[in-house]
């Protein structure tokens, strides 16, 4: 990195979608596919190995890695230190809007593969080893959407993460981690308002119809409370599920579990109409590309993003992102506290006031109504 050289920084390529998370064991002649539905999350372990043993070779340290990603990269870094043996290759984890709730069961996975088949006309691994990559990843699109993802098949990742998070399992491994204000309006501004109210009919038809008579009550007084357009009550309630209710759920399971947790909160909102602080809305200043801003519709503050990214790279250095005055861009201390079941810190990035709050404060997540509902998976 040009403005901080003193790390490195070395991407990974692993299979997506369908050809990453596909479940296949089901079928007559699947017993020789026993792992496809998390080849994902193996690749991701193969590459850190690689890393661990070669990073030395372009100045890195390979006893002080970082692993960091956004969205369904936050999910997969936070699913990382749950695979046995994954841990020896790293020891820190930056997760920005993605977490275990990005995850699918067994049955989920089985039925998906077979709405899948049904689709294409396959009955068997052969079947479907003959259709083409094109047809084959439109298929999985029109089917799947945004509901692929790893398995929590307890093997390779276990059933319930959070508990393997309350009960130590990653309790030696740092995790910085949050979500943006306005999660879901990336979405809205993607599908436009109308597709995205018939995204959220369809998810709710699917997945919250299932859930027990006093859970549906609080996801509808949820929906109720939200003030705005129509297309708001999903928007905020699919925020909370995916992602507010998911990093506290995190946040507080670490805590539990003996772990270090260090929570944010991302608030700036793009000009884009919909959007306001959309998932991925923190990636251009994150990755200092402001040249990016035809995705947030304007430049966010150069220094509130160099403020930003440095405690990035502290945490990755040192495994405490707080910042002196005299090593931060904006010539001010921010001390980040740990995150605590009691207090709840939260880092909040405003973007002319980055400031320290309990969580109480700012109230990202309804306790009431959608925190519990966190022991639930919506893909």
């Amino acid at each position: 990195m040009k403005e901080n050289p003193e790390v490195i920084v070395a991407s990974i390529e692993y299979r997506l979608g369908v050809f990453g998370y596909i479940h296949l064991s089901h079928l007559p002649d699947g017993g020789d596919y026993p792992d496809a539905q998390n080849l994902g999350p193996m690749d991701q372990v193969m590459a850190l190995k690689w890393i661990h043993e070669n990073i030395a070779f372009f100045g890195g340290d390979p006893e002080n890695v970082t692993v960091f990603g956004e969205s369904a990269g936050g999910g997969s870094v936070t699913t990382l230190p749950l695979i046995e043996g994954a841990q020896k290759y790293f020891k820190r984890v930056i997760a920005e809007s993605g977490a275990p709730s990005l995850t699918v069961s067994t049955e989920e996975a089985i039925a998906h593969t077979n709405e899948m088949m049904d689709a294409l006309g396959c009955k068997t691994v052969e079947d479907l080893r003959k259709v083409s990559i094109d047809k084959l990843l439109e298929a999985s699109v029109a089917v799947f959407g945004l509901r692929v993802g790893p398995e929590r098949d307890g093997k390779l990742l276990p059933v319930e993460p959070y508990a393997a998070y309350a009960d130590g399992k990653a309790n030696n491994i740092e995790i910085l981690h949050g979500f943006n204000k306005d999660e879901m309006n990336y979405f809205v501004h993607l599908l436009s308002p109308e597709l995205f109210e018939m995204w959220g009919a369809d998810r709710r038809s699917k997945r919250i119809a299932e859930l027990p008579e006093e859970d549906k009550k609080l996801v509808e007084s949820y929906r109720d409370s939200v003030q705005g357009e129509e297309y708001d009550k999903d928007s905020r309630l699919f925020s909370q599920l995916w992602f507010n209710a998911a990093h506290l759920r995190l946040a507080e399971e670490q805590a539990k579990g003996g772990g270090k947790s260090y929570l944010y909160y991302f608030t700036p909102e793009a000009s884009i109409p919909y959007l306001k602080c959309g998932h991925a809305t923190e990636l251009a200043g994150i990755f200092n590309r402001p040249e990016c801003a035809d995705f947030t519709g304007r430049v966010f503050d150069l220094t509130f993003s160099a403020t930003m990214r440095k405690m990035w790279v502290q945490f990755a250095k040192t495994g405490n992102p707080s910042l002196t005055a005299d090593i931060s861009p904006d010539g001010k201390a921010h001390e980040w506290p740990l995150y605590d079941t009691e207090n709840k810190y939260v880092m909040v990035f405003d973007e002319f006031d980055i400031h320290t709050a309990k969580e109480a404060e700012i109230k990202s997540v309804d306790w009431e109504r959608t925190y519990p509902l966190t022991k639930y998976f919506y893909l």
